[in-house]
């Protein structure tokens, strides 16, 4: 790259992700400003150099680096043997031995340094009576640079009379070529691209819950409320495109998670996905299993999802898998796009990037979700500063309570629908009808469960919110209930097509099957004692007219 070839790549650029890298050398780098940026420009970056101060090279790799900053080092004998430095005008005979003792010292400190390197083999001033002697030891310097992993320039490369007029050891021919060089050493140095996303669906991939508020209450479109999600999905596409590997993990129902899919009205579909993994069991087992298939290691894998329980589970479970939390606010949505746009960047795009998907799809053909347990979050959840607020909606306005019972499909005892006739009949007849309210740190998210217990001490209808999943509000509420005076001895249950939830909450709860319907006996008992650790992760308030 001549100067007129830098000129011109500079002014078509229009600028680009910003490639921040340290390049040091044992003389001037002012040469290389225009050649640095004009290089990054060719792979769509924005150089940004940071460049030592002249002749500091070796008294910087006595100091502690810069931290995240990549270093490009441009080596020259006398920054193994400073007697070798030509400007130092120095031609006295030097004691070989002390000279390779301080080579060996320099070789030390550079591997300890971490910079990719690239060295410029200069002849040497007569730095010893025997001619040979002089040979050998060039060849040991480059010897020393070679075994550090540095790129060995061309012999032409270096300029005495430049390197005396300017300080810059590089000839004017060749700034362009080691330039390049510089930058490809700096790009190779950063963060390899991302393989993998995995990405939650519901209030991810659209708006609203598919198993709660089915195909008519979600939103993806390029308007209103579905207007992020629709962003979001496109953005993912063009990752897919580029080579980036998708999946994703639901807590849901595995044909109910299909349905969006399969409907054919949103931007990606089924095929763009090597796995879509719908159970409700824990999110880091589906994502481990997922890598294991592929044969691909975490640290290759990004995490997308809305609730920061789930993210706190992957996270403690796989440490090396990138979460990312899907922003609630569509004002963080630039910031977050420009996150994973930025994990995934990749360099080039080639036909078989494009072709990987389909690859992959294959390996992952049958897979199941994984029943193995996740991270264990009670701590996490402990520091939430969660407040159960427990309230008696036996009288009074039961409407959001009855709108639980008959609207959730996930968390729910049996599936029966109830008509607020029916409640005040059990009510009438000595029964309890209860809610509970959750907040955190974060806010507040509203009335989220709601229980109906005959006076005959049996739960007739248990229902919970699937945006509070794996906070162990039903735990917590369930153990409150057994404390209370005359607790209910049983739970009216029956298996429907989407409460899998309930079903795994009742077998932790008996220790049993969950399979068939009718009444089951609980101790309550037990429940006060299995549980209570439950009712620790909350400050349970009283609220209307609960004991």
């Amino acid at each position: 790259m001549n100067f007129l070839e830098a000129k011109r790549l500079l002014g078509g650029f229009t600028g680009g992700p910003p490639l921040p890298f340290l390049f040091a050398l044992s003389g001037s780098a002012e040469p290389f400003d225009l050649y640095l940026r004009a290089a990054a420009a060719k792979h769509g970056r924005l150089a940004v150099p940071h460049v030592l101060p002249f002749n500091t090279l070796a008294q910087s790799l006595r100091r502690e680096p810069e931290r995240d900053l990549v270093q490009v080092f441009l080596l020259m004998p006398w920054d193994f043997a400073p007697e070798a430095d030509w400007r130092s005008g120095a031609l006295e005979r030097a004691d070989e031995e002390a000279l390779r003792e301080r080579a060996m010292e320099i070789e030390q400190l550079l591997s300890r340094r971490g910079a990719r390197l690239l060295y410029l083999p200069a002849p040497l001033p007569p730095l010893f009576a025997n001619h040979d002697r002089n040979g050998a030891f060039e060849l040991a310097l480059e010897s020393l640079a070679i075994g550090l992993g540095a790129r060995v320039l061309p012999r032409e490369t270096f300029s005495l009379p430049g390197y005396f007029l300017s300080g810059c050891p590089v000839s004017g021919a060749s700034i362009g070529s080691v330039a390049e060089a510089v930058v490809d050493l700096a790009r190779e140095a950063l963060p390899q691209p991302k393989k993998v996303l995995v990405t939650d669906l519901d209030n991810v991939m659209w708006s609203g819950g598919i198993g709660e508020d089915g195909l008519q209450g979600i939103a993806f479109e390029q308007q209103g409320r579905g207007y992020p999600h629709f962003i979001y999905q496109g953005l993912l596409r063009r990752l897919r495109s580029e080579g980036a590997l998708l999946a994703a993990v639901s807590r849901n129902d595995a044909e109910i998670a299909m349905l969006p899919f399969r409907e054919g009205r949103m931007p990606l579909h089924e095929e763009d996905f090597v796995a879509i993994v719908a159970s409700y069991n824990a999110k880091s087992a589906q994502i481990a299993e997922i890598a294991s298939r592929l044969n691909l290691g975490l640290d290759s894998f990004v995490f997308v999802d809305d609730n920061p329980v789930e993210l706190t589970e992957v996270s403690l479970a796989l440490p090396a898998v990138r979460c990312v939390p899907f922003p609630h606010q569509a004002d963080a949505l630039a910031s977050f796009l420009s996150e994973l746009s930025g994990l995934f960047g990749r360099r080039e795009v080639t036909a078989e990037d494009r072709d990987r998907t389909d690859f992959y799809r294959r390996r992952l053909e049958g897979l199941t979700p994984s029943a193995m347990s996740g991270a264990d979050i009670s701590r996490f959840l402990k520091d939430l500063d969660m407040t159960l607020t427990l309230h008696d909606r036996s009288h009074g306005d039961r409407t959001r309570a009855v709108q639980l019972i008959n609207k959730t499909n996930q968390f729910n005892l049996n599936g029966r629908r109830v008509t607020e006739l029916e409640i005040g009949e059990v009510v009438k007849a000595g029964g309890r009808l209860y809610s509970a309210s959750l907040s955190d740190r974060s806010g507040s998210h509203g009335e989220i469960l709601a229980s109906l217990v005959t006076a005959d001490g049996v739960i007739t209808a248990f229902a919970m919110s699937c945006r509070v999943f794996q906070r162990r509000v039903e735990h917590a509420f369930l153990a409150w209930l057994a404390s209370q005076p005359h607790p209910p001895a049983a739970m009216d249950w029956a298996s429907t097509p989407r409460n899998e939830p309930f079903a795994q909450f009742l077998r932790e709860l008996t220790g049993g099957d969950a399979s068939a319907a009718g009444t089951v006996i609980i101790s309550f008992a037990e429940v006060c004692d299995r549980f209570s650790r439950d009712i620790d992760l909350f400050k349970i308030v009283a609220g209307t007219t609960v004991a």
